[in-house]
């Protein structure tokens, strides 16, 4: 590809204002732009998680990298030639990681929706840290589902899950039985909740 197709960007700092409306192929806000080869100076991780957008791979990497800490876009490329959802110059892939997770994001078109066969599961230590993340993802265009998951607005499921209910089902017994009885009552996890479930 040519240096249009490699446009190298910096990380994205956590909290600063996301637009979704921006022509995609400027740089985030916040982040400057350097043209240069992505595979120089930068090794191809072992395993990156692929996933599917119809247009929109650079607005929701932009969107993670300004919610989640250890999360950046990375890398832009563009199309070299046109292809059925796309012509010659457009947004193609977009290299992010969430939470130091390693992802590519594929604008293929709509042939192939994503659904909650996959999702990301975010461990939270706190009531005001699940609040968050879920805010920021249901007030972004997102939903609401049952038992800490929900979607954002490209369709990908999230489950904000503390790590007290984690805790809660890892002990069995009853104490997981009670949590997990107040858990399938919920929408966003409330600790408070599952922590006094568990104590009975």
């Amino acid at each position: 590809m040519g240096a249009q197709g490699h446009h190298r960007l910096s990380s994205a700092r956590r909290g600063a204002p996301v637009s979704l409306t921006e022509d995609p192929a400027e740089a985030l806000p916040t982040a400057s732009v350097v043209i240069q080869n992505p595979l120089m100076n930068k090794p191809i991780p072992k395993n990156t998680i692929c996933l599917w957008y119809n247009k929109d791979a650079l607005d929701a990497a932009r969107f993670y990298a300004a919610t989640f800490p250890d999360s950046e876009v990375t890398a832009v490329h563009h199309a070299p030639s046109d292809y059925p959802s796309g012509k010659a110059g457009d947004v193609l892939t977009v290299e992010f990681t969430v939470l130091g997770i390693p992802c590519l994001g594929l604008n293929g078109g709509p042939a192939f929706p994503h659904s909650e066969a996959f999702s990301f599961q975010i461990a939270t230590d706190t009531q005001e840290e699940t609040d968050r993340y879920w805010n920021a993802i249901v007030g972004n265009g997102g939903q609401e589902s049952e038992c800490g998951w929900c979607k954002d607005r490209w369709g990908l499921s999230w489950q904000i899950t503390p790590r007290a209910l984690t805790s809660a089902m890892a002990a069995g017994g009853e104490e997981a039985r009670r949590a997990f009885e107040a858990m399938m009552e919920m929408r966003k996890i409330d600790v408070a909740k599952i922590e006094a479930a568990r104590r009975g």
